[in-house]
């Protein structure tokens, strides 16, 4: 191994905070790597990285035919040739000061830590409650399934060990979310009930700069990695939003298909 931790950040045109984020991780964080998963931005992310010249910081252009924050994500954890990665995202919203608290945590023996926010209403009150109800939802359907759960399962900040989680990621790479958003959630789906969860509190931020990704496919993506009944619940959300659940679920057209 080498080094101590791998900061996963998924990237799609961030050229206003990427340079940011990575001098401020730096700068508190010495010994820790800096890996940019990119979804082919469009705009300077690349060459503001670039322009930093700084060994421990890469910036991984993915395959254009394989988009998607989850797979972003746990493309990233599988690269990570240190003890632990940690996924967080690019615009200030994740404390640069919480990533030694979540390390901490893991060296006293944790396999995941969570970044538990203190408060989601810097979301605004809609979305913040939106995204309580959803989290009860998700929980409910975990429980009824016998999977691990945690608290603020739905959080975009957390730790975990390498060597835990590359065969989790490898052994379902096929079976998980990989245009989804919550990349933790769909871990769990996956990981031992048996495994040592801590969590380190934060207080979750405002976009630093740029516009946020998020669109009505989140909740969708989110619904259908629920298990059945989960997915019957996307397809209602889709006809509510508009959106064809059908385009962004092909092969579950094939499968519902006449023969």
């Amino acid at each position: 191994m080498t080094g101590t931790c791998t900061i996963v950040i998924p990237t799609y045109n961030e050229e206003r905070n990427i340079a940011n984020i990575a001098r401020a991780i730096r700068e508190a964080y010495p010994d820790y790597r800096i890996l940019f998963m990119d979804d082919n931005s469009t705009d300077r992310s690349r060459q503001e990285v670039e322009a930093l010249n700084d060994p421990l910081v890469t910036f991984y252009v993915r395959d254009p035919d394989a988009r998607g924050l989850g797979a972003s994500v746990l493309q990233g954890f599988a690269l990570a040739q240190t003890d632990y990665a940690m996924c967080m995202d690019c615009d200030f919203q994740h404390p640069v000061s919480a990533l030694g608290g979540l390390v901490a945590e893991m060296d006293k023996g944790a396999d995941i830590c969570v970044g538990q926010r203190n408060s989601r209403m810097s979301m605004g009150f809609k979305r913040a409650m939106g995204s309580e109800v959803v989290e009860a939802f998700c929980k409910v359907q975990f429980w009824v399934h016998g999977k691990q759960t945690t608290k603020d399962m739905m959080s975009g900040l957390f730790a975990l060990r390498c060597d835990v989680f590359r065969p989790i990621i490898e052994n379902n790479w096929d079976q998980f979310e990989l245009r989804g958003w919550k990349v933790l959630m769909d871990l769990l789906k996956f990981a031992d009930r048996r495994m040592s969860v801590s969590y380190y509190r934060y207080d979750f931020g405002t976009r630093a700069e740029g516009e946020s990704h998020l669109n009505p496919k989140v909740p969708i993506m989110t619904f259908h990695q629920l298990w059945g009944f989960g997915k019957w619940c996307a397809r209602v959300v889709a006809k509510i939003y508009g959106v064809d659940y059908y385009e962004m679920y092909p092969a579950e057209r094939r499968r519902c298909s006449p023969m």
